[in-house]
């Protein structure tokens, strides 16, 4: 008996710590999402597999002031969604210094080191002493040069949609376009040959078996979240395996730079800047000094991220063009124009060129493949206009598919409308609705890059190839799995090659 009422005052005392710990918002103010089970708080729901994550937000955002601000807990730890344009600038913009990091967390394992010096990762100074060397990478002026090497890409693309052809019209194209990416990355990157078309390329094989999740690293993930002391203390590892077998591409590349010829690529250009830091006085060293592990994370960093998100961003695009006949003429005529105007597809053309830009644009604001983004509170903050105070260490949501499906900022949100973003019409665009790539100092590095290589990759499939929804595939259906968007097997799409005039 007293064994018995021993575990019942326990129990009892469990569940009132977390109904306290769960009054976290309330005592505060703020609303908070219905939804919330002791211990647990809002993780379930977050993680349902029937229902897509970005619409269990979305319903907070709607219905319960998640469209101004409301609170939600990942089993006791407190998480704001703000989804007002004003404060969703002051987070990521105004006020900045206050949310300057991501959530991030501490790897101990050793095969995990590596993530610690990611750029995602990274925090205070040290996210900025690598912020400021990459930025380098991406100005408008590296993006030109590199657009032959992209182009080359492109045409193999191409070619490849020709040789799929001849066994079936309808082609994958979320892993056609992910072969292209890889090509891209890799030969921008690191100079590097890596044959992803080719039946056996081994580079988007390693890169998509990466991203799949398993139940045993969902287990690790739910393990961060309710105890991350002990994640630590147990050494667990996060990273998949293939994580390595891209570190280990990179580590090679970076001995054979010491003795081989520069390509001024994204490599090079950090070699040379830990270079010139080594060969500083004492009193002159950066504080936070390239190391050889930051090198390699963020060589990896711009494989990982790049290549998926891209892939995404081309299959949606190309989706949605099949969707809808019209628009896509209207972008033929636009790139037959700047061929016959350039007598090819050149940068400025490309770059240029306003329909190009707004379907893509308007494939991002549809299917923005990060749906959601997070700051964490760096030192304690006052929302704009209000009496709530977010906590250092507490962490605030955007809801980016929200935002971006809102009638308020989009007429007719869920209609493909790539006038939306022409020129003329940008200044109607209320900012901070539109979040493909983040905002504020600490949005994609590599935005200028990405834009760059999926305008080429979809003029290109668009000159060469009418688009049409194929048979049994006229809804997109994505994944349940945690994480960006993306499709649930792939985007199926009959290719037809145009008639040359």
């Amino acid at each position: 008996m007293i064994t018995w009422a021993l575990l019942a005052v326990l129990l009892a005392s469990a569940l009132l710590y977390s109904r306290w710990r769960h009054s976290y918002w309330s005592s505060r103010g703020v609303p908070t999402a219905p939804g919330s089970i002791p211990f647990l708080g809002h993780t379930l729901k977050l993680l349902n597999r029937k229902k897509y994550r970005w619409l269990i937000i979305d319903e907070m955002y709607r219905n319960h002031g998640g469209s101004l601000y409301c609170g939600l807990y990942e089993m006791h730890t407190p998480n704001l969604l703000i989804g007002n344009p004003d404060l969703v600038k002051a987070v990521l913009i105004k006020d900045f210094d206050h949310f300057a990091d991501r959530r991030t967390f501490e790897a101990t394992n050793p095969k995990d080191k590596v993530l610690n010096e990611m750029l995602t990762n990274a925090t205070g100074d040290h996210w900025k002493g690598i912020r400021s060397v990459l930025s380098t990478s991406f100005t408008s002026g590296r993006m030109k040069g590199m657009f032959p090497l992209v182009e080359a890409k492109a045409e193999g693309l191409v070619d490849y949609f020709h040789r799929e052809l001849n066994k079936d019209p309808v082609v994958r194209m979320k892993h056609s376009f992910g072969m292209y990416t890889m090509e891209v990355i890799s030969s921008c990157a690191f100079g590097l040959e890596t044959n992803s078309f080719e039946e056996d390329g081994i580079f988007p094989q390693k890169a998509m078996e990466m991203f799949k999740i398993s139940p045993i690293l969902m287990v690790k993930i739910v393990i961060l979240l309710i105890a991350p002391k002990l994640f630590k203390l147990l050494k667990i590892q996060l990273s998949h395996e293939n994580f390595h077998f891209f570190t280990d591409v990179v580590i090679e590349t970076m001995k054979q730079r010491k003795t081989g010829a520069k390509r001024g690529d994204f490599l090079d250009i950090m070699l040379e800047t830990r270079e010139d830091q080594d060969e500083k006085t004492d009193k002159k060293k950066p504080k936070y000094p390239l190391s050889d592990e930051t090198v390699i994370a963020s060589s990896v960093l711009f494989i990982v991220a790049g290549y998926d998100t891209t892939a995404n961003t081309l299959g949606n695009a190309t989706f949605l063009l099949a969707k809808h006949p019209e628009e896509q003429e209207r972008l033929r005529e636009e790139l037959k124009k700047i061929i016959e105007e350039h007598g090819t597809l050149t940068y400025q053309g490309i770059m240029e060129a306003k329909y190009l830009d707004g379907c893509i644009s308007e494939a991002l604001r549809i299917h923005p493949p990060a749906h959601f983004t997070e700051r964490s509170c760096t030192k304690n903050y006052q929302l704009p206009g209000t009496d709530v105070v977010i906590a250092k260490g507490d962490v605030v949501s955007i809801p980016v598919w929200s935002l971006h499906h809102d009638q308020r900022y989009w007429p007719e949100p869920e209609k493909f409308d790539p006038t939306r973003f022409f020129p003329e019409n940008k200044d109607r665009i209320v900012s901070g609705t539109y979040l493909p790539f983040g905002l504020g100092p600490r949005n994609c590095i590599a935005m200028r890059f990405a834009l760059m290589e999926a305008k080429l990759a979809l003029a290109r499939t668009v000159l060469e190839f009418e688009l049409r929804c194929a048979p049994g595939h006229e809804d997109l259906e994505f994944s349940f799995v945690p994480g960006i968007m993306r499709p649930k097997d792939d985007v199926f799409v009959t290719l037809t090659p145009v008639a040359k005039e």
